[in-house]
């Protein structure tokens, strides 16, 4: 009998531990929500899928991106002349999101499009034409199965502010813990925050460039360029500011507009075209738009015939005029009057000032270019005559290929002559297209923001507390213990013993 007592409360004392242990430990489920940012830009519009658990940490989700579809044709603005085709143009891109968000989840799923400075600039020009973009997007976003939340035209300040956010959360400066980076930008990360505890965001459009980091002291000066925040419990207050018509497309259209004025003729050689490149351009297009309406005129001539020249210095001396740096009623400007505090710290450039410096073989997870060789791979580029670029770079459209020397030129014009970067705090600035999964870009710092006004969920907890747990798994063991030592007492001790047991 006490055999069979001692097999059955060891048979129970570790099945006990057994289940105890299983069910404790199984996976728990995995509490995912999703969300879809549409970034309208000026020349085309990019749909972004992100993801974060539904138990947030710190009063901010944790996103990640998880899908990008590139919409095909012009950006929203784009459409002015055709409204009703800027809401179908997004709808393969809808499609796509549906096939990665689970079924079930689609209806909970939170879809938002904001526009940026290509709406911005056609607002001004046309708002009925603006209002009606808007509406034509908004019927397409409503008839997708996904919880429509709005479509707007954000403002510059806006832009800057979520690219903050967005270098900043993926360079981990807002947490101590890093998400999961590739192994080639390890090193930059480190680097990064060792030398200033946030960085700052260099962002450049089609239509619009923004400034946006945290000053080394406060000052008083312009308070409509600051901006509070609170992320993951920390205050931080941010210098942004966005400058319309500054985007590397308007700047060429700002340049052409002012070339336009000093032509006696229809023909104009430009420095920042490739020796023996030509194009065409209607002046009633080149004056239309509110970036280079100011040189309005009567022309003898209609259309304007351009002829490259490719000589990078004096393309440079070309640009350096859009920036008006006479008059500064504050300590420190940028250019045209604009407040700027010294520049501090660290600078993650993105959207176009990545993918120009990219295509020239400017940028790198390791260590960053020096300024005299930034400068002088751009001259070497611009000098190339043109039927040589357009052989090397066949693969690439020819309106994007004929302008890499102008926007180079540009970048380094916005850079140097705008911000008065220097060859000394050059390479604090790092071209950064993608970090870890996520594309560098102002939706995903929306995103983050967005998800402050998601509810918190309990997270899914295992079915015992810690302390439950380790109770039970010591009794557990100590009943299977005390069974195993009154065996071995029973069975090693004298027969008189075990006969007075008996």
């Amino acid at each position: 009998k006490i055999l069979l007592i001692l097999g059955f409360l060891s048979t129970l004392a570790v099945i006990a531990l057994i289940a105890v242990a299983v069910t404790q430990n199984k996976p728990l489920p995995k509490n995912i929500k999703y969300g879809i940012v549409l970034d309208a830009g000026s020349s085309h519009t990019n749909l972004y899928v992100y993801e974060w658990p539904a138990e947030k940490e710190n009063d901010t989700g944790v996103v990640q991106q998880v899908e990008v579809c590139k919409v095909e044709g012009p950006g929203i603005s784009g459409y002015s002349h055709a409204t009703e085709k800027a809401g179908p143009s997004l709808a393969q891109c809808l499609r796509q999101a549906e096939d990665v968000i689970p079924l079930k989840q689609h209806q909970e799923t939170p879809v938002y499009l904001g526009a940026t400075a290509g709406m911005r600039l056609l607002s001004l020009e046309n708002k009925s034409a603006a209002d009606k973009v808007l509406s034509s997007v908004e019927k397409t976003l409503r008839s997708a199965p996904f919880s429509f939340q709005g479509a707007r035209i954000i403002s510059g300040q806006e832009e800057g502010a979520y690219g903050w956010i967005t270098i900043n959360y993926l360079l981990g400066n807002f947490k101590q813990v890093l998400y999961q980076q590739q192994s080639g930008w390890t090193k930059l990360l480190y680097s990064l925050k060792s030398k200033s505890e946030t960085s700052g965001a260099l962002d450049l459009g089609g239509a619009s460039t923004q400034i946006t980091f945290v000053p080394n002291a406060l000052s008083s000066e312009s308070p409509e360029n600051l901006l509070y925040f609170r992320l993951y419990g920390k205050d931080y207050l941010v210098y942004t500011h966005s400058f319309l018509c500054y985007g590397k497309d308007q700047a060429l259209q700002q340049k052409l507009a002012r070339d336009l004025q000093t032509t006696e003729n229809s023909s104009l050689f430009d420095p920042c075209f490739h020796q023996g490149y030509q194009r065409t351009i209607n002046i009633s297009d080149l004056l239309k738009n509110p970036c280079t309406s100011t040189k309005k005129k009567q022309f003898p001539f209609s259309q304007l015939y351009i002829q490259g020249e490719g000589d990078y210095q004096k393309c440079r001396r070309n640009i350096q005029k859009l920036f008006n740096k006479t008059n500064c009623p504050y300590s420190s400007c940028s250019f045209n009057g604009i407040y700027l505090p010294p520049l501090q710290g660290d600078f993650g450039a993105f959207s176009a000032f990545y993918f120009v410096m990219n295509f020239l073989n400017l940028t790198s997870e390791q260590s960053p270019v020096p300024l005299d060789k930034v400068t002088s791979t751009i001259e070497s580029f611009c000098a190339q005559p043109w039927h040589e670029v357009k052989t090397m770079y066949h693969q690439i459209k020819e309106k994007y290929l004929s302008e890499y020397c102008f926007s180079g030129a540009y970048i380094l014009s916005l850079l140097e002559n705008g911000y008065e970067f220097t060859e000394k705090n050059w390479q604090r600035i790092h071209f950064l297209g993608k970090i870890g999964s996520s594309d560098a870009g102002w939706t995903l710092g929306y995103m983050l923001n967005l998800t402050n006004m998601i509810p918190a969920e309990e997270p899914a907890m295992p079915p015992l507390s810690h302390g439950s747990y380790v109770g039970l798994m010591v009794l557990c063991s100590l009943v299977l213990v005390s069974v195993i030592l009154f065996a071995w007492l029973l069975f090693h001790k004298p027969k008189c013993l075990q006969k007075g047991i008996v």
